[in-house]
């Protein structure tokens, strides 16, 4: 499960697009933070995650936050601002799996290390979904979690909402604000769709369908997601904030629950918060990794990431391209020191006792959080260079893990 929502110029404060996701996956899948630098590949072939496929002559500069063990990614932001988001969504289409495809993360980043703008990014994920198809387990311990994929794909100028049914696809172009959800929403307002011939697949009424939603949504699985009722709260956020969206406020929406914060509790979430917690069979998912992005015409943008789960008990770190990121410590597949495992362990002691300190915590975390926004903002307009902007990050993602530290030890005793 996840939540992706983007914002064009016109409809934010700076005049920037924003860009922001919530990466829902299974409670033990850390998610890694990792920096990718342009390259021209001597190898003709490329691994994936399930299958290998044909190398490009050149990658282009992306960041990514991905699940530890994939090679694909949630989400990410490449040298040419190019930003997209991923969603599981649930359809009629059967999968045949004793022929893996590629991953809805593998699309995404493939799309992002070989596109310049979304319009390309969008006939990249097309022209690889005809050839490979998607018939791969999207699950870490649970391999019996297959889906298919939707995407809202962004640059400076465009987004698109694209979604996808086994090689079926449509895509429509956003006006202005637009959210997307484990749910297909595309009707006959598409700009443009494919329909695959898989008519076997699937019953003759949904076939007889003419939208895209109506002929291939999964109306059980899309039912207990849950994905109508988030993607109606972040639709909202956005139609009521127009003119004045910016970092705080994407930040904010995505830390929302099922319930008002004075009133939740882990063990009350469900499939309808937006920041994710587990609880059982019917809502298994945990937010493990968040992204909010500001992408700017003029100078550089900035990508916020989280690098640890549950945004409601998170920071997010700012990170800028053209300069290394040697400092990021990619988590494992058991609790180690690196920024992701320390916070779930800090998250943990926090939700044992917390009604009494989470507004305590989260006091702290927004004045951190408004002090580095602050400052990004001032180093936009001194437009400084990149080592400058290099050494910000950084330290913010060593104050981070000092912050973490420290809470650990205080509610360790």
């Amino acid at each position: 499960m996840c939540d992706t929502l983007v914002a064009l110029a016109k409809a934010t404060q700076s005049g920037n697009l924003i860009f922001g996701k919530n990466s829902d996956r299974e409670p033990q899948e850390a998610q890694e933070i990792l920096w990718v630098p342009a390259k021209k590949p001597t190898s003709q072939i490329l691994k994936c995650t399930y299958l290998e496929i044909p190398q490009v002559s050149e990658t282009y500069e992306c960041i990514f936050s991905k699940p530890f063990q994939m090679w694909g990614a949630e989400m990410g932001v490449n040298e040419f601002n190019v930003c997209i988001g991923n969603e599981a969504v649930f359809t009629n289409v059967k999968f045949d799996k004793s022929n893996p495809g590629l991953t809805g993360m593998d699309l995404l980043r493939l799309a992002l290390e070989r596109s310049k703008s979304a319009e390309e990014a969008r006939e990249i994920i097309i022209s690889l979904l005809q050839q490979f198809g998607q018939n791969a387990c999207g699950g870490y311990q649970n391999k019996d979690f297959y889906y298919h994929n939707s995407f809202l794909i962004a640059d400076l100028d465009h987004a698109f909402i694209m979604e996808t049914s086994g090689k079926s696809w449509a895509w429509k172009k956003v006006a202005l604000t637009a959210s997307i959800s484990n749910i297909l929403t595309i009707e006959e307002d598409y700009d443009q769709i494919f329909i695959a011939d898989e008519s076997q697949t699937f019953s003759s009424w949904f076939a007889q369908k003419s939208g895209f939603k109506s002929r291939f949504s999964d109306i059980l699985f899309t039912y207990f997601g849950k994905g109508d009722k988030r993607k109606a709260c972040t639709g909202n956020f956005l139609q009521e904030n127009q003119g004045a969206i910016d970092v705080h406020s994407v930040i904010e929406i995505l830390r929302t629950h099922n319930l008002p914060d004075t009133k939740f509790l882990p063990k009350k979430a469900n499939s309808g918060s937006i920041c994710m917690h587990a609880t059982g069979l019917t809502n298994p998912s945990d937010t493990t990794g968040s992204m909010v992005a500001e992408l700017r015409k003029e100078g550089f943008s900035s990508i916020w990431l989280s690098g640890t789960p549950h945004p409601c008990l998170s920071i997010y770190v700012p990170f800028y391209l053209g300069t290394s990121k040697s400092f990021l410590v990619a988590p494992t597949s058991n609790p180690d020191k690196s920024l992701w495992w320390k916070a779930k362990e800090l998250h943990s002691l926090i939700d044992q006792d917390r009604q009494s300190l989470f507004f305590q915590i989260r006091e702290e975390l927004n004045i951190i959080q408004n002090r580095w926004i602050q400052q990004d903002q001032e180093l936009s307009a001194a437009k400084s260079d990149k080592s400058i902007l290099n050494s910000f990050s950084e330290d913010c993602y060593m104050e981070y893990q000092a912050w973490i530290a420290d809470k650990l030890s205080q509610l360790s005793t």
